[in-house]
């Protein structure tokens, strides 16, 4: 993992597929009797899916392309062919991320190939062929496609590793994982060489297992100082830690503060971290007074933590704390936590719709089912704005406006479309809808055409 590339956290723009809109038609053919409607169904958008790949060490990619879309589904054809289904689309993020929506934890990709929907496309309209009924033989209505979900979201990446190797800045844990993994991080003689975490995979008595170089935590990196804070989480997942301590300290710190130091900032950051099985390596054996230093450590933590003295650069004692790196690591299980059973399921009911009055002639008319009927309406088709209104008599919303005052010539905004609402009495007849309801006059009832009819015929006979 190069400096220049590596990134744990991104924040992506994800739209699902579009629904197809669905078809009007007619079979007219000669000779064939009853032809009806059919106008087919429309194709379902396409789904935002991330998928773990075990390949993939960073989130550069999605960092540099963070708006995702997916295809939309085709339009409904005549003779009820159904359109085709948007396809969908499937992002690779690496091992360990985590998905957030606005703070919350959605998923954790912690598995090999594991998908996840993030965002599901609209469903298809319905062509006219579906709301055929013996009472309406040729329906003129057909839905236009739902929109697909539209999210924003975090992702975090967590490093997956068995081992992590923490410590003070320049404790040489860049030098003891080239010496136990064929990773190659670079190494220099100052504070802060390892600017991003780096990974390799140690080969021990017939044994595998991960080791995470994370960069050097300083005292305060719990709160956000030095460069460690924004990577203690990737410790998290690790199973054991290896502490690497350089005899000679670190700046004003003794050796014996400077495991303390790191205790507490472990501490700071998660309880969980501090209560981890921990090895302690006194590195940099070849330094004079490593070995008074390894025996004062010894002393003070030897019943807590196992305590050994190496030189990572000169290939010494590190076979004894592999040893105990394996030992630790058998005893100390992957363990698959089973998923929470709750003993009461409560369901989040959301409203069919809410009104709020904006001001003296203008309401507002929200709630994600409303909105979606009126987003799958068709309003140049007469018959589709009738459903409309039908639907929304059934469910009081017709009530609940004349409940807040509303009066003939008042506006009522809903999805982005604005109605003018006219007839201040509903008899629970089509005459329910508003005479311009996306600049459509309604229709007039089956009373109102009999007595224009009358009329006429009065006016006939007067003459």
């Amino acid at each position: 993992m190069q400096a220049n590339n590596f990134l744990d956290r991104v924040k992506i723009y994800v739209k699902a597929g579009k629904g197809g809109d669905g078809c009007l038609s007619f079979r007219r053919e000669k000779f064939i009797a009853y032809g009806g409607p059919n106008g087919g169904n429309g194709g379902k958008g396409g789904d935002i899916i991330l998928q773990a790949e075990p390949n993939l060490t960073t989130l550069q990619e999605l960092a540099c392309n963070p708006h995702i879309e997916a295809a939309n589904g085709e339009k409904g054809g005549t003779y009820n062919k159904t359109g085709l289904n948007g396809e969908d689309k499937i992002v690779l993020v690496p091992l360990g991320t985590v998905i957030k929506l606005n703070g919350e934890t959605v998923a954790d990709l912690t598995k090999p190939y594991q998908k996840v929907i993030v965002a599901r496309g609209g469903r298809g309209g319905r062509g006219n062929q579906s709301f055929k009924t013996k009472n309406n033989t040729a329906p003129r209505i057909a839905e236009i496609g739902q929109k697909g979900e539209e999210l924003t979201l975090i992702l975090e990446l967590k490093v997956l590793a068995d081992v992590g190797l923490v410590g003070l800045p320049n404790a040489g844990k860049s030098t003891f994982l080239t010496a136990v993994t064929a990773a190659r991080p670079k190494i220099a003689n100052y504070p802060f060489t390892t600017l991003n975490p780096n990974l390799g995979i140690c080969q021990h008595k017939n044994t595998s297992f991960i080791i995470a170089d994370i960069p050097g935590i300083i005292e305060g990196a719990s709160e956000g100082k030095g460069l460690g804070h924004q990577f203690l989480k990737h410790i998290e997942r690790t199973r054991v830690l290896v502490h690497l301590v350089d005899p000679s300290g670190f700046e004003n710190f003794t050796p014996l503060q400077t495991v303390k130091t790191i205790s507490d900032e472990l501490k700071n950051f998660d309880k969980k971290l501090a209560k981890k099985p921990r090895i302690i390596v006194v590195n940099k054996a070849d330094l004079e007074g490593s070995e008074k230093v390894f025996k004062q450590i010894e002393k003070k933590f030897s019943k807590k933590y196992p305590v050994f003295l190496i030189s990572a650069a000169a290939r010494k004692g590190l076979a004894k704390v592999l040893d105990e790196i394996v030992k630790t690591l058998m005893q100390n299980p992957i363990k698959f936590e089973k998923p929470k059973q709750e003993k009461t399921l409560t369901l989040k009911v959301e409203p069919f719709f809410t009104v709020e009055k904006l001001d003296e002639n203008r309401f507002q008319i929200s709630g994600k089912k409303a909105e979606d009927f009126i987003s799958m309406t068709n309003f140049s088709q007469p018959q589709a704005v009738q459903r409309l209104w039908g639907i929304f008599k059934k469910v009081g919303l017709e009530k609940e406006l004349l409940k807040q005052g509303i009066q003939d010539g008042d506006i009522i905004v809903a999805c982005g479309k604005e109605f003018e609402w006219s007839g201040a009495e509903f008899s629970g007849e089509v005459s329910a809808l508003p005479e311009r309801l996306g600049g459509y006059k309604r229709r007039a009832t089956k009373q109102e055409r009999l007595e224009k009819r009358r009329s006429r015929r009065q006016q006939k006979f007067d003459l």
